[in-house]
């Protein structure tokens, strides 16, 4: 039983786990933000494509 209390109390590595915790949030934050964005970019690229393509 004592074992589990010292392991229930135990917090090191916490702050790694929460260091994990923000990057995992502000993964989803630019995963959602550039899915609008990303149709807009290959947009603009396919435009600069196709006016190097016509220019002579």
């Amino acid at each position: 039983m004592e074992m589990l209390k010292r392991f229930w109390n135990d917090e090191e590595g916490q702050g790694m786990v929460e260091y994990g915790l923000i990057i995992a949030l502000i993964a989803v934050v630019v995963v959602v933000a550039l899915g609008p964005l990303g149709e807009q970019i290959a947009t603009l690229f396919t435009g600069v494509k196709d006016d190097l393509v016509q220019t002579p």
